[in-house]
């Protein structure tokens, strides 16, 4: 990233006041000859003052090389050449001092002053040289020619410079401005792609974390009927090969719905992502707006085609063909309601139930399902299970109870979870109709 306003800090390399080493080289060569010509000036100046040529040179060179301070003290130059007007002396300083103190960052109502100061002694300075020159013989003009002289050279030695002088001062103020803008914008664009990338980074997190919670609930409760049936095939299989065949079906289609819930699933993953993605760095701010545009579509599409309430008494069945004793009871008028609302009702069940088939094997469980006016209520409680009841020895990796909060909490829902006064279990959740 290239900062302007660094760059011109970095800059300053001159001695002392000056920003740059060619501005002081340019600053002394005008002093060297604003002194020169003051002291060519003071010999004529001595000689009518009476005193010796010597000093007037002296006084000359001393006055001439106050233009050196023109950047640091524009002021002290302009009063030093108002000071020697009267001696006719100083002409290229106080032009140069008028710009300086034009350009420079003061009061407009001190360079009013102090230009008005040097236009009324420049303007009585040439006005008295001309009217002694006329006196003397020296011009022969009428007695017009003095004042259109003295006001004539005042304003040429006077508006230029000062007009010049606030040009240039306008013009590099504007131009600081400009440079001090840029480097904000700049500071802004950096903060904005910080803040894309921060926004990226905690979209992908929620993502994979849907992703894995999805994953969760498709292939755990599957699996786990799997593994419960599997179970029961392996202890009736000589006694009963009726009943281990029938087993071993439903094995078969727990497999096979398991597997087409993860290629509908991997399919909305894989069609996102079929295009060849650019390294981060070269991808710009609008392609994350498009590509977020993107997910939330997927997402969409891919909750719009989740399970429903309407395959929940589907979802028991299963539940009970694998053993457990599971009663389900609905209250209220059944009516429908959003995909994503239907899809977490739907989940919160299966997670729970799946949760029993590994934690309470063969205990009673009860599927409660409330329709209200604004919200749908679901619970599923198990009692304690018996102490002879075989177990699957089903893994668990403790994901289950965070991901149903985290699926009712992102709808504005209620989610309550823990052990009964009995010794079972209870799961209870509340999701917004809408």
């Amino acid at each position: 990233m290239t900062a302007t306003g660094e760059d011109h800090v970095t800059a300053r390399g001159g001695p002392w006041w000056w920003a740059r080493r060619r501005s002081a080289v340019f600053d002394v060569s005008l002093a060297v000859v604003s002194a020169l010509e003051c002291g060519l000036e003071g010999i004529p100046f001595a000689r009518d003052a009476g005193i010796p040529v010597a000093a007037g040179v002296v006084f000359g060179l001393l006055a001439g090389s106050v233009l050196v301070v023109r950047r640091r003290w524009p002021i002290a130059v302009v009063l030093v050449s108002i000071a020697i007007s009267p001696a006719e002396m100083g002409f290229l300083m106080g032009i140069v001092g008028l710009y300086t103190l034009a350009a420079a960052e003061l009061p407009r109502r001190i360079i009013a002053s102090l230009a008005g100061m040097s236009l009324v002694g420049t303007l009585i300075v040439t006005f008295v040289k001309t009217r002694q020159d006329m006196s003397r013989g020296n011009l022969d003009i009428g007695d017009w020619f003095v004042p259109f002289a003295a006001i004539t050279m005042s304003l040429g030695f006077t508006a230029p410079p000062v007009l010049l002088g606030l040009y240039v001062g306008a013009r590099r103020r504007l131009m600081e401005s400009l440079r001090e803008r840029a480097d904000d914008l700049e500071r802004e664009l950096q903060l904005l792609a910080e803040r894309a990338e921060e926004r990226a980074e905690w979209a992908r997190n929620e993502e994979r974390t849907r992703i894995a919670r999805e994953m969760h609930d498709v292939v755990a409760h599957r699996v786990s009927l799997m593994v419960v049936h599997a179970a029961a095939l392996q202890a009736v299989a000589r006694k009963d090969p009726e009943k281990a065949v029938r087993n071993a079906a439903l094995v078969g289609d727990m497999g096979r719905q398991a597997l087409t819930e993860l290629r509908e699933m991997l399919g909305v993953l894989r069609s996102g992502g079929g295009e060849r993605r650019e390294p981060a760095a070269s991808v710009p701010l609008a392609a994350v707006g498009v590509a977020a545009a993107a997910a939330a579509a997927a997402s969409r599409a891919a909750d719009d085609e989740g399970p429903c309430l309407a395959e929940l008494e589907e979802l028991v069945g299963q539940s009970a063909a694998a053993g457990m004793v599971v009663a389900l009871s609905v209250e209220g008028d059944v009516r429908s309601y959003a995909p994503l609302v239907e899809q977490t009702a739907y989940r919160v069940v299966q997670e729970a139930l799946t949760n029993v088939h590994k934690h309470a094997a063969g205990a009673k469980t009860y599927v409660r399902l409330a329709h209200r006016v604004s919200e749908i209520a679901m619970q599923v409680e198990n009692e304690p299970p018996e102490e002879a009841a075989s177990s699957a020895r089903l893994p668990s990796g403790g994901n289950g109870l965070v991901g149903m909060k985290e699926r009712v909490s992102a709808l504005g829902g209620v989610f309550v979870s823990g052990p009964t006064d009995a010794g079972g279990f209870r799961v209870s959740a509340v999701i917004p109709a809408s």
